[in-house]
């Protein structure tokens, strides 16, 4: 059993989900079960099997993002160039279990390792790819991504962070980077379908090419600059001048996406640090690449 993160979280195990799956899919009763390690903060993960996986969620706040997956990876998936989670069974609370979850088709893949990229150039065109498909795809009666808002949204929660990370990293700078990430102008076109968590965590490679994109909990549309933090969780600064002319990024745009990536950081770190470490040492590869990219100017 991996260790809490949150003090609400609930504790699941392969026992639990054995007596889950007895009573609502009998079919799937008596595959093997093992649980997926996995740095994800929401979401407990268990394969059955080689084809299935059942993802339970640990808290109450990721509770709504079981219907929302089920409601929209379906209707997004035929419109992407990569494979993302395809629910095949939806299950409700039961045996001392308080929430609904979801049984997925499993998808093979590993997952990206920072500084360890065998191809940049084509991960850059292949995480590009996506993310315009993703946006080209009608936003009508789409949900309101659950990142992708006006950046300012985040101040509160950053500043509560900022203070909370005295002794881990610079916070005076972090608030200097933070206040000019928040005078950028901000988006003024339509709003576009966002996955909203491109981390290392939710991407899958094979061969080291993109294979698959998880964890759609947030998916949503909004400013595209949500979808930006990829650069600085992941690819290497050398790569980053190639992504935004895939994108088209602007400098607004790119200076919102800093902002975003610096506060998923910094609001991660201290609420992490003990309980996630290489969650932790994710925000802080991203703070320091943030850092870097304030130094060096346009990328």
């Amino acid at each position: 059993m991996s260790p809490k993160m949150h003090a609400e979280e609930i504790e699941t195990d392969a026992t639990l989900v054995r007596r889950l799956l007895v009573a609502q899919f009998p079919q799937w009763a008596g595959l093997p079960i093992e649980r997926v390690p996995s740095a994800g903060t929401d979401n407990a993960m268990y394969r059955l099997g080689a084809e299935l996986v059942a993802r339970l969620p640990r808290i109450g706040w990721a509770v709504d993002n079981v219907a929302h997956e089920q409601t929209w990876l379906p209707r997004l998936a035929p419109w992407l160039p990569v494979a993302i989670p395809a629910p095949v069974g939806l299950g409700v609370p039961g045996d001392g279990y308080p929430y609904p979850w979801s049984v997925y088709r499993w998808i093979e893949g590993d997952n990206p390792e920072v500084g360890k990229i065998e191809d940049p150039e084509a991960l850059t065109h292949d995480l590009a790819a996506f993310i315009m498909a993703l946006q080209r795809i009608d936003p009508v009666g789409a949900p309101a991504a659950g990142r992708g808002r006006p950046l300012a949204t985040r101040d509160a929660p950053m500043r509560a962070a900022i203070a909370a990370s005295e002794g881990l990293v610079d916070t005076a700078a972090v608030t200097t980077l933070w206040e000019a990430a928040l005078r950028a102008p901000g988006w003024q076109g339509a709003h576009v379908w966002l996955h909203g968590d491109l981390a290392p965590g939710n991407l899958l490679l094979s061969g080291g090419r993109l294979n698959a994109v998880l964890d759609f909990s947030g998916v949503g549309v909004g400013d595209p600059a949500a979808d930006l933090p990829v650069a600085w969780n992941l690819l290497p600064r050398e790569a980053w001048p190639l992504f935004r002319e895939l994108l088209g990024v602007d400098d607004a745009t790119w200076a919102r996406g800093r902002g975003w990536a610096l506060s998923i950081a910094m609001i991660q770190l201290p609420y992490y640090q003990h309980t996630n470490p290489p969650l932790a040492a994710s925000a802080r590869h991203v703070i320091a690449q943030v850092f870097e990219d304030q130094r060096a100017g346009p990328a």
